[in-house]
């Protein structure tokens, strides 16, 4: 019997015995996330002495239908001020939790959203509510790491998506496509998987060093070079992935999020000084599949391009992960959508798009029962805030997306899952 399973199992015992402890104090602050903006940070503490602490990450390319984050508007930190969300932490959200049990995450998420009555959490705000959401489970997690607290007997370490090419809202360049991505997937361990990633990184710095490329970093600490067409940024990977003394395609792959969102227009996909349809769009990308090892494509047409998500799937959902972020923005009901019409295979899970932990985990069980891929994400504006390691190690996901191995708000969780991989050895096997 794997570790990985031992403790899940040691989990489940655990949770027969858990304390009837309460939360008695739910406080939230202003703190500032990693592009130096401010965001909520929530403290759960209860009658046990045990705290729980969050804080909430912000994303720059958002889908309309995500769940929105409550910002003050007006001079005040150029209007992205969350005084008005730390203030329903402290004096509505704290109210109704207060007293409550704090093992039991389900009924602590309802009564949260019971206290919004919009359907796009705007009156709350989807920051006050995770920030509070997740405080809780850390809280309920005690001593205890937050992997096996949510563990139901199977858990991994996930294979990387490592964001070393940046573009589109996350970089200033002329390069469309929002991120290229290394995944190091044909490794027996984690460790091993990090150190290529690392390795690539640094060798991609030297690939566009030589070049004359080589600028500043996005959002996420990836490189943001000018480049002539998106497709030089694939060019560029596979050389770095070469020049580190690695295998493009056997041991390590690439993934795209195209973020297609971001340059539709109402005449069409404008990408590299053209306007192309969905299905010229598509017919690009198949072109790129046959050129290069790519192994995932995320978000490669807009959030209500229906059409052209199906008939691509339909295409080449056999060769490569297609991914929903903007598309799904873990939302039960769009992603149930996308299961019945074969828009994708896979969906991106982001806690700040849904609102609470329980939804959050209720859509990865509800993507894994239909066999999509889940790969559980980091926003582009982070924290040192390492929960989605845990999260996906804990709910088994496979995937992790967590930016370049630079920067302390993306190597917190590199970091985690290194400290997780010394209890979990297994890694998991995908896209060999």
């Amino acid at each position: 019997m794997n570790n990985c399973v031992l403790h899940g199992i040691l989990t489940r015992n655990a949770l027969v015995a858990v304390s009837m402890a309460r939360i008695s104090r739910i406080h939230g602050r202003t703190v500032l996330d990693s592009r130096g903006n401010p965001t909520v940070e929530v403290d759960c503490e209860t009658d046990e002495g045990i705290l729980g602490r969050a804080m909430v990450p912000s994303g720059a390319s958002t889908g309309k239908h995500e769940a929105v984050e409550l910002r003050d508007g007006g001079e005040p930190w150029l209007g992205k001020g969350v005084s008005h969300a730390v203030s329903n932490v402290n004096n509505i959200i704290s109210k109704v939790l207060v007293g409550m049990q704090i093992s039991n995450q389900n009924s602590i998420d309802e009564a949260i959203l019971a206290l919004d009555n919009s359907f796009n959490k705007g009156q709350i705000g989807a920051n006050a509510m995770l920030g509070a959401s997740m405080a809780c489970l850390r809280a309920a997690a005690g001593k205890e790491e937050i992997w096996k607290h949510l563990s139901n007997g199977e858990s991994s370490l996930p294979v990387p998506m490592m964001n070393i090419l940046n573009g589109g809202a996350h970089a200033n360049s002329n390069v469309d496509v929002q991120e290229f991505m290394i995944v190091p997937h044909g490794f027996d361990s984690f460790p091993e998987a990090l150190r290529a990633g690392v390795e690539i990184y640094h060798s991609l710095r030297a690939v566009l060093s030589d070049e004359g490329l080589l600028g500043g970093v996005g959002d996420e600490g990836g490189f943001a070079p000018n480049l002539p067409r998106n497709e030089e940024g694939l060019r560029f990977v596979v050389d770095a992935i070469s020049s580190a003394g690695y295998s493009p395609g056997k041991e390590v792959s690439i993934a795209l999020d195209v973020a297609s969102q971001e340059f539709l227009q109402d005449d069409g996909y404008h990408i590299d000084g053209k306007v192309m349809t969905g299905f010229e769009l598509g017919e690009l990308y198949s072109r790129w599949l046959d050129l290069y090892p790519i192994v995932s494509i995320e978000d490669p047409f807009g959030e209500d391009d229906w059409e052209s998500w199906i008939e691509f799937t339909s295409r080449e959902g056999n060769r490569v992960q297609i991914v929903g972020d903007d598309l799904y923005v873990t939302n039960p009901e769009r992603l149930a959508k996308g299961i019945d019409s074969g828009a994708s295979n896979a969906i991106l899970i982001k806690l700040n798009q849904i609102g609470t932990v329980s939804e959050t985990l209720d859509v990865i069980s509800m993507a894994k029962e239909a066999g999509f891929g889940t790969i559980i994400s980091h926003r582009s504006g982070e924290t040192a805030d390492s929960i989605i390691a845990d999260i996906a190690v804990g709910t088994n996901a496979g995937q992790i997306k967590t930016g370049a191995p630079a920067r302390s708000d993306r190597t917190s969780k590199y970091n985690q899952l290194l400290r997780i991989s010394e209890e979990c050895g297994v890694y998991s096997k995908l896209f060999q």
